[in-house]
């Protein structure tokens, strides 16, 4: 039983500090970012399984995180709030071709972030930029002003 709270706990302590740690764009993580979310990982793991590495406890560790997860997962679906307390909500960066400083301080998304997204759309300007969006999965969603079309 012992393994079973401990691997729930993990699992609710990683998704916390996931959020804590914010959300970059995933495809533009850095190394020490790899890094972080590695160390978090394996330090977590002691804890979870203690003393007993029995394969028995093992198991019982990963399906005690399996059903962790796949009962956040229902959660998230039958309840919005709780979805936007674990995932979040997306955010927007610049609106009408306007930044949001704030916002992207506290994201740490860079002007080059945004371009690197907006190249994909054929945007070569900031400029040109009517909305970006950063959405709940880290990707950044761009789309044009109207004049620059």
């Amino acid at each position: 039983m012992g393994g079973a709270l401990r691997g729930i706990f993990g699992y609710c302590f990683l998704v916390f500090m996931t959020r804590i740690v914010g959300r970059r764009p995933g495809k533009q993580m850095e190394p020490f970012e790899f890094v972080l979310i590695f160390f978090m990982g394996g330090i977590t793991l002691t804890p979870m399984v203690g003393d007993d590495r029995s394969i028995s406890n093992a198991f019982i560790t990963i399906m005690s995180i399996a059903l962790t997860h796949f009962l956040m997962a229902w959660l998230k679906q039958v309840s919005p709030g709780f979805g936007r307390i674990v995932d979040g909500t997306p955010l927007v960066l610049f609106e009408k071709g306007k930044r949001h400083i704030e916002t992207m301080k506290k994201m740490r998304v860079s002007d080059a972030d945004v371009m690197t997204a907006a190249r994909n759309k054929g945007i070569t300007s900031l400029d040109q930029i009517e909305y970006a969006i950063l959405e709940r999965n880290g990707q950044i969603v761009v789309l044009q002003s109207e004049d620059s079309q």
